[in-house]
């Protein structure tokens, strides 16, 4: 049916976040240095706008180091990767640039750490993303359960010890973890939280964006692809918020499938991997049909990552 949006309100923050947008800018410097083809193991990140249009220029996705020819480079996706990869990468010669985000890392320390010092540590995250499984592939003494929903703390048979700490994954609804985090400390009273919380800034941010956007938005889109776990969680957080007609889409193609016929006020936002320019394609879907488009800043982001070491040491050896 055709659109009945009259006004469309773009909400900041949206899209790329610090790490994301290191990580693709790292693919395209490997790309400009090196040539292609560059290795990229496992997506640079959960986007297929970014990752085909990183394919044309020559980037090749795979899921494990072993199908990186020998001596080739390599470039870590943004979710972080399990110590044995880079282990492997060393015994096959692949030079590895890694492009984990910064915050991601921390977590991986985290762990380290907290194994280190004696701690028992519970996982909280979705089974089978990547960014956990390569955290809990840093534990080399206890199992370290994974626990992704309240019903999963009710099924553990930890013995409780004097020190216990949760860590998390960073693409999180900060509320649904919250509500795993007080089940948690109810049946362990001395779980501990790490010095500062795992989930990420931008996931913290684009939720509480999404919140405000929720309170003027009949509709709200979410740019994003349906393997990115933050934007997955935007969506949630949206209905949670009253707007149950709220869409993950991954650009302005998947827009005819959906019937915006009640809807006056339409609100987008976007993943932390959504790139801008699919953004805009949905905007400009709408303008088309003399929707007008203003802004909602909800909270300003200034973060910023230094480049990692191996491309600074790329840029000196080519």
């Amino acid at each position: 049916m055709a659109p009945m949006v009259q006004d469309v309100i773009l909400v900041r923050p949206r899209g790329f976040c610090a790490g994301v947008e290191r990580a693709v800018r790292v693919v395209e410097e490997v790309l400009d240095i090196c040539g292609a083809p560059v290795y990229v193991k496992h997506a640079i990140v959960h986007n297929h706008a970014v990752t085909n249009r990183l394919a044309t220029l020559g980037a090749i996705t795979v899921e494990t180091v072993d199908e990186v020819p020998e001596g080739a480079v390599c470039v870590f996706s943004a979710h972080g990767s399990p110590p044995q990869d880079y282990v492997r990468a060393a015994e096959r010669g692949v030079r590895v640039v890694d492009a984990t985000c910064p915050l991601v890392t921390k977590v991986h320390l985290e762990l380290v750490r907290y194994e280190r010092e004696g701690y028992q540590i519970i996982y909280i995250g979705h089974p089978g993303h990547i960014e956990g499984l390569s955290v809990l592939a840093e534990a080399t003494r206890n199992a370290v359960p994974l626990v992704g929903s309240v019903d999963d703390v009710a099924a553990l048979t930890l013995t409780p010890t004097d020190k216990m700490v949760y860590l998390t994954q960073t693409t999180l609804s900060v509320d649904e973890t919250a509500g795993i985090i007080a089940a948690l400390q109810a049946r362990y009273p001395t779980l501990t939280a790490p010095p500062l919380s795992d989930i990420c800034y931008a996931t913290t941010n684009r939720q509480q964006a999404i919140k405000e956007l929720a309170t003027v938005a009949d509709t709200i889109l979410v740019v994003g692809s349906t393997h990115s776990s933050n934007s997955k969680r935007l969506v949630e957080v949206a209905r949670a918020a009253g707007v149950e007609q709220s869409y993950l889409i991954d650009g302005a193609a998947d827009l005819a499938t959906l019937d915006f016929s009640h809807t006056t006020v339409l609100g987008i936002s976007a993943g932390a991997s959504a790139p801008e320019e699919s953004i805009q394609e949905v905007v400009a879907y709408f303008t088309a049909l003399g929707a007008t488009v203003r802004e909602l800043s909800a909270v300003q982001e200034r973060m910023k990552f230094a480049d990692p070491v191996e491309l600074q040491k790329l840029r000196t050896t080519h």
